[in-house]
């Protein structure tokens, strides 16, 4: 779709012209007579603040600093603009954030330089409502020419992650992708990773969703890299690319986790152990970590040294997941209807819904009627033992 796009527009055309200026309403030509009549420059600066307050939506404090930085001595543009943005679902309080924080879009000539913009990132798949968020958050794309830079990007983009689903993804996530100079980093890394052997889907997967990585300069890329490969992940496996997402963030989230670990007595070969089996332990929020040990040591008495042989756990949701079915499990041990040696923390967390109702619940409702509402959360363990 995007690609019919680019070839459609590579010539203009009578009627593309004509659609254009059918966007408009005809109540912005009210004004043809104060539009073609110039400010004088006193009234100018009154003018621009009273507009960005009354048409934009700007407080009068951020108007009279945006009128620094644009002059207004027409209605034309920025009322074919406001126009334009209001016909692609921005409202009013994503234009005035737009406006705010880049003035001079006011100024744009809407129909040919923000328009086409707007119907290329439309025609690979964006929503005008995912459109309107991400550009009020990020109005610094409008800048960006569309021949030299944004489908530029999108091209190559799409060559890595295969698919304009994914490329929309990127976009929601980190829109700024399409305003930077790819050859100047991203391309180089994405080179690196295919020397190395990495394959296409981990390197989809490492531009989709942390493509705040790919963006570093070649040689501190390269310095992860080899940090990654020091502590023995393969390149040909997903989790290579997890690593790298936990180790990007070792001054912080990394060293914060760790401490957090060691404060519920993990050593650091407990630690690293964890981290080689499922690098994602190392990405979660300290309260998540707190909150889950504290369960399942506390609550459920399990064995620290257990925990950290099967640190995918703590990817679970602790209220949907890990309570509702440890809970049951509880009761069980309780009851004496099972023996913990032959639990497995992996078999108890990892199955679908469906497996474990028939596996921990259904058999043994006949002994323990109450069993589904535990699970449901609508009974508490220690009313049944």
């Amino acid at each position: 779709m995007a690609l019919n796009y680019i070839f459609r527009n590579t010539l203009p055309s009578a009627f593309s012209r004509l659609f254009c200026r059918s966007r408009f309403p005809v109540e912005a030509l009210q004004n043809q007579w104060f539009c073609t009549t110039r400010l004088t420059s006193s009234s100018s600066d009154d003018f621009t603040v009273s507009y960005l307050v009354n048409s934009c939506g700007l407080s009068p404090e951020a108007a009279i600093v945006a009128s620094h930085k644009v002059k207004l001595q027409s209605l034309v543009k920025p009322d074919s603009v406001l126009a334009l943005l209001r016909e692609y679902e921005f409202s009013d309080s994503q234009i005035s954030t737009v406006v705010r924080r880049y003035p001079r879009l006011v100024l744009a000539d809407g129909k040919k330089t923000l328009l086409p913009k707007l119907e290329f990132f439309c025609s690979i798949g964006m929503s005008r409502l995912d459109l309107a968020k991400t550009l009020s958050y990020n109005p610094i794309i409008f800048t960006r020419s569309l021949k030299n830079c944004i489908i530029p990007c999108y091209t190559f983009l799409r060559s890595v992650v295969l698919s304009d689903f994914k490329v929309v993804n990127i976009w929601k996530r980190h829109s700024w992708i399409f305003g930077a100079i790819l050859s100047k980093n991203v391309i180089p890394n994405i080179g690196i990773l295919r020397e190395l052997g990495v394959p296409q889907s981990s390197i989809a997967l490492l531009v989709t969703y942390h493509a705040e990585i790919v963006i570093r300069k070649p040689e501190s890329f390269s310095e992860l890299l080899g940090e990654v490969k020091q502590l023995g992940f393969d390149p040909q496996k997903s989790s290579f690319v997890h690593a790298m997402h936990a180790l990007y963030g070792k001054k912080t989230t990394w060293r914060r986790n760790e401490e957090a670990y060691r404060r519920w007595g993990w050593s650091d070969n407990d630690i690293l152990s964890a981290f080689r089996l499922c690098p994602l332990c190392m990405i979660k929020s300290e309260k998540k970590i707190m909150e889950t040990m504290d369960f399942l040591v506390n609550k459920m008495g399990w064995r620290l040294g257990k925990l950290a042989k099967f640190p995918y756990v703590f990817l679970y949701s602790l209220e949907k997941r890990i309570i509702p079915r440890c809970s049951v499990v509880r009761v069980l041990l309780l009851k004496g209807l099972m023996k913990e040696d032959k639990l497995s923390l992996a078999t108890i967390t990892t199955t679908s819904e469906k497996y474990f109702l028939t596996k921990f619940v259904s058999r043994y409702l006949n002994q323990v009627p109450q069993l589904l509402n535990v699970y449901q959360g609508k009974v508490v363990v220690h009313k049944l033992t």
